[in-house]
């Protein structure tokens, strides 16, 4: 008699190694960070116009300041940088490029204990004023800004905008 044998190895192990046994799937994590600092315009700049060659905010000169308010509510955990303007977002055509000059300056604190090293303290680099938020609570920034046409050439008449840009920036 003749015993038959069959040999399922190799198709066994053919099986094996075309069956995946791992399989992996990437499971996401979201999350919001609802920041603790919040940037609000107290109020908006204004530029008077004492010369023909001029635009200023000054208020003697009939310019109002921009006053931005930064609201903290974690205490050493953000810095702020205030830059005042260096151009016109809009204005009519100009005969020359304006020279911007500015500065900020802390007007207010609402914790005068905590945050009353905040000017003194202040790095100032080119138009931008940074400040070290080491406190909780307001503080009020006030920014001038001053545009002049050089070889006292005059402003045309129109609407002129020039924005200060604010940055609250985590540590």
């Amino acid at each position: 008699m003749f015993k038959k044998r069959v040999i399922i190895v190799p198709v066994i192990a053919a099986m094996i190694a075309s069956t995946p046994y791992a399989i992996a799937e990437n499971v996401p994590i979201n999350g919001n960070v609802q920041s603790r600092c919040v940037i609000v315009t107290d109020t908006p700049g204004v530029y008077g116009n004492p010369n023909a060659y001029t635009l200023t905010t000054t208020p003697a000169d009939g310019g109002m300041l921009a006053i931005a308010r930064v609201d903290i509510t974690l205490a050493d955990a953000y810095k702020v940088k205030v830059t005042a303007p260096d151009t016109f977002s809009s204005s009519p055509s100009l005969p020359d490029t304006p020279v911007f000059t500015g500065d900020t300056e802390v007007s207010t604190v609402s914790d005068a204990t905590g945050m009353g090293s905040y000017e003194t303290n202040k790095v100032e680099y080119g138009m931008t004023d940074e400040y070290d938020m080491t406190a909780s609570g307001s503080t009020w920034f006030k920014t001038s800004s001053t545009a002049t046409l050089g070889g006292n050439k005059a402003f045309p008449g129109g609407s002129y905008s020039a924005m200060v840009n604010v940055d609250c920036i985590a540590k």
